[in-house]
């Protein structure tokens, strides 16, 4: 049994790689959010990125649990609910078109907007700039979480249509925190029937999986303790500097 688990994880490199992807699961479920984005590309470089996508989808749903555990008494109900309905649509609606959706082309998109919209925050906000919180209503919510769950599915990069609604709110840091992980735990419960029934998440995945689960939860737990010693205007300061670096590798690889 131990051989097997270890199958796809025998190659130095894509251990390495393996390790290197849940740490910043882990850093992202605890809290630095839009940054897991960069873990599915990163262990795709050893692996298929469908069989990438697969292996780590085990390892967010117990993050996901650590985290949403940890933040229970701090996230906005409001936003869940109008975002949620719009991710579940995003999901299905990338499921559909799986097969018609370049994932290159998303992700050169996905990657000048998230870039665009971290560096026009900064500046905003430079040398500690009180800029007022956006009151937008909710159903501007619900597209933004269609945005959500369609990225999520086809790249496990939902973080930033989320932070481009979310952010400009100005929530507690820990609520904010919190937010984002009961919403990104429906989100990956949403997508599970779908890779089921693509065959990507196979007995080989799941145990490969099951072998980083202790390292997942540990990164997590760190996260998490890491947000709760920090400033609001420090985490919004990091959260989008993360922006900014995760738009250039997003543009970067839907341009090569």
């Amino acid at each position: 049994m131990l051989t097997e688990r270890m199958e796809l994880l025998s190659d130095p490199k894509t251990l390495v790689l393996a390790v290197i992807a849940v740490v910043i699961l882990g850093m992202a479920k605890g809290g630095f959010s839009g940054f897991g984005a960069l873990a599915t590309p990163l262990l795709a470089l050893a692996l298929p990125p469908s069989q990438a996508a697969a292996l780590l989808m085990p390892v967010l749903l117990v993050q996901d649990v650590v985290s949403v555990w940890s933040f229970r008494h701090s996230w906005d109900r409001w936003i869940v609910a109008w975002m949620a309905p719009g991710a579940l649509a995003g999901v299905v609606l990338a499921s559909v078109l799986a097969a018609l959706v370049p994932e290159e082309r998303l992700l050169l998109v996905l990657g000048l907007i998230t870039l665009g919209f971290g560096l026009y925050r900064l500046w905003i906000e430079r040398g500690g700039r009180i800029v007022a919180a956006s009151t937008s209503p909710g159903w501007i919510g619900a597209l933004f979480g269609v945005a959500t769950g369609f990225t999520s599915q086809v790249a496990h990069a939902g973080g930033p249509p989320f932070q481009m609604w979310v952010t400009p709110r100005r929530l507690e840091h820990q609520t904010y925190v919190g937010t984002s992980s009961v919403l990104f735990a429906m989100v990956n419960w949403m997508k599970v029937p779908s890779y089921l029934a693509l065959g990507t998440m196979t007995r080989e995945t799941l145990h490969a999986g099951a072998l980083l689960l202790p390292l997942a939860i540990v990164a997590t737990l760190i996260a998490v303790r890491l947000i709760r010693r920090m400033n609001a205007h420090s985490f919004y300061t990091i959260i989008y500097a993360l922006m900014v670096l995760l738009g250039l590798k997003l543009t970067w690889d839907g341009i090569i």
